[in-house]
């Protein structure tokens, strides 16, 4: 539209020039032959394509694309380094019994026995084994006495290295005028740790458990928790509904663990009554 309207000024100033007087190469002026001739100018041919412009400005950033394709997993990276050994886990189920073997040869006859009153003689025998039985136990006291004991102001720790179940301990130490032990400060359960430690052992019980109550733990004296505990982060967690006893690792820390496994134990003792 706009090229029309310039090509109909061009007309119209061409029709007003026909009428306008010419200058000769004299310096006398005359007019076109005809003044009622009309000039229409022509546009010319179309020009060479000009140069290519600079490169603009960047424009804005588009919308975000769809998202791609999932792409391969990754190769498997290393094996990491081994964690913390994890707590003893609960007792398996008891094995099926064997078959019974094949009976053995039957032995010669033995000698003709003396006849006697036996019956006062095996009396004497049986409180003899039941002598015999509880030195056993006092000598076994006595070694692991003599290996080493801990002591603090006011008590006395003795690690006892027989694996027994945690009520089996507890009796233990009671027969000796004791407790498992019942670490009730930082000082203490510092000790205990370090009596562990130096043993090279990893794990003992020690007194103090949730079996009268689930979740409310106590020591086996049945004082109350009220000024220390050490329980490491996470416990205690009742794993398998079945941990109401504690024990104590070589760091100091406690976690609770299921009371049937065996393991070995420290028994405390009040200074004054050893």
């Amino acid at each position: 539209m706009r090229g029309e309207k310039r090509f109909l000024h061009m007309i119209l100033m061409s029709v007003m020039m026909s009428f306008l007087p010419i200058q000769t190469t004299h310096g006398q002026q005359h007019y076109t032959e005809d003044p009622c001739t009309v000039q229409i100018l022509v546009p010319g041919l179309k020009g060479e394509p000009g140069e290519k412009g600079l490169k603009g400005a960047p424009g804005r950033p588009g919308r975000v694309g769809p998202l791609g394709e999932i792409g391969r997993p990754g190769l498997n990276g290393q094996k990491g380094v081994m964690g913390r050994y994890g707590k003893v886990g609960p007792s398996g189920m008891k094995g099926v019994k064997g078959d019974l073997g094949d009976p053995g040869p039957m032995g010669p006859n033995g000698d003709p026995g003396v006849p006697c009153e036996c019956t006062p003689m095996r009396n004497m025998i049986g409180e003899m084994d039941i002598l015999v039985a509880q030195l056993s136990s006092e000598l076994k006291f006595i070694k692991n006495a003599v290996a080493g004991i801990k002591e603090t102001d006011s008590k006395v720790y003795l690690l006892v290295k027989e694996e027994k179940r945690y009520s089996d301990a507890e009796v233990y130490c009671q027969t000796r005028g004791g407790h498992l032990v019942m670490p009730k400060d930082e000082g203490a359960n510092a000790a205990v740790a370090g009596y562990i430690s130096e043993a090279g052992l990893s794990r003992v019980y020690i007194g103090i458990h949730d079996r009268d109550q689930e979740g409310v733990f106590t020591y086996v004296d049945r004082s109350p928790m009220t000024t220390f505990t050490k329980w490491r982060k996470g416990e205690p967690n009742n794993a398998y509904d079945d941990e109401d006893c504690a024990e104590m690792v070589a760091s100091g820390e406690w976690t609770d663990v299921a009371c049937q496994p065996t393991m070995y134990f420290v028994c405390e003792f009040d200074k004054d009554s050893v």
